[in-house]
């Protein structure tokens, strides 16, 4: 699976959007599951800092549906590039790209999702310092019977304890970790636990984390030391991120709203052939093309026929184009921002 991504305009709007290609998608059969979940927890969220999916391109027909071409809002950067450029970066831009993390990993956790891989390259950003997150390949059900939380997911230098120790029993709280090694690389220019290896990983957080100071901290430190707790259990939720004193400046609870539906992961409990696989992405892409229904006659039959026709859908299409049209609204009133100095 090979995968391309180029900018264009959309010619109906006059958007920028992004279009990524991927090559021969359905030949691995997880990484055909890896983007349907992607495409199908994209349809399902609607938030200013989670990447928008604007459109999936229809093929001829169900025969020639090999490569999946996916359109996204167009970002200008990640936040990799920034950390390691010459960019100077304040405690406000901190304060800020942080903040709009939460903000979507409250949304992102009220619907039930994990993201499973935040690391800065999958951190989007705008000359505004508009911020989303995106890549929800590894995303997964927080209480989804049989689904294997694995440890390998989340890149090691920002993969929490607990998944390294008990790859059973991890939570929404890794999301937290993962924000906590963001945070410190923003501050610091560099990795906080670049680890070679889980042994070495180990004992970097260990060598960090077991002896704190015991001078009085200030808000920044103490909150990171906030998210970087070794126990899940007490290190700070998303909620309780939100409302520490380092991010007073920003707090605003209508900014952070929830979803209003569960994510439907019970696809992920099927045993899915490629043919499975591609009619249920076709399903995704006729909630953009309802007029392309008719170049897939073999979708009919499936849908009556398969218990993998109705897993996973996201919400309804009223609702979804709804949701479209509000995230539009969003990115132009965020358009006209600034970025903090």
């Amino acid at each position: 699976m090979a995968r391309m991504a180029l900018s264009a305009e959309d010619t109906k709007t006059g958007r920028k959007v992004a279009i990524k290609k991927i090559k021969s998608a359905f030949e691995d059969l997880e990484d055909a599951k890896r983007i349907l979940r992607e495409i199908r927890v994209l349809r399902h969220f609607n938030h200013e800092n989670i990447i928008g999916l604007d459109d999936i391109e229809p093929p001829a027909s169900l025969a020639e549906f090999n490569d999946v071409y996916v359109v996204t809002d167009l970002m200008e950067t990640d936040l990799h590039r920034i950390i390691y450029s010459k960019q100077d970066l304040t405690d406000e831009h901190v304060q800020f790209f942080v903040y709009q993390m939460l903000c979507a990993l409250k949304y992102m956790h009220s619907a039930g999702v994990v993201h499973r891989d935040l690391k800065p390259s999958n951190i989007l950003l705008n000359a505004d310092c508009t911020l989303r997150l995106c890549d929800f390949g590894l995303a997964r059900g927080v209480e989804v019977p049989g689904a294997d939380m694995t440890e390998y997911v989340v890149t090691r230098w920002y993969r929490a304890p607990e998944v390294m120790l008990a790859t059973q029993q991890y939570t929404t709280q890794i999301d937290v970790w993962a924000v906590g090694c963001i945070m410190a690389e923003l501050l610091g220019r560099r990795p906080l636990f670049p680890g070679d290896d889980y042994i070495h990983q180990l004992r970097l957080i260990v060598d960090v984390l077991g002896s704190p100071s015991d001078e009085d901290l200030k808000f920044a430190l103490d909150f990171l030391s906030k998210l970087l707790v070794l126990h899940p259990g007490r290190r700070l939720t998303v909620d309780e991120a939100l409302a520490h004193p380092f991010l007073a400046d920003l707090h605003d609870e209508a900014d952070e709203y929830t979803c209003p539906h569960k994510f439907d992961f019970s696809f992920e409990t099927l045993k899915l052939a490629k043919e499975d696989l591609q009619l249920m992405m076709l399903q995704d892409t006729c909630a953009f093309h309802p007029e392309a229904r008719a170049r897939y006659p073999e979708l009919d039959a499936w849908e009556g026929e398969s218990p993998a026709a109705t897993a996973g859908l996201p919400v309804p299409d009223t609702v979804f184009d709804a949701a479209a049209e509000s995230r539009s609204a969003g990115a132009a009133a965020a358009s006209g921002g600034s970025a903090p100095a």
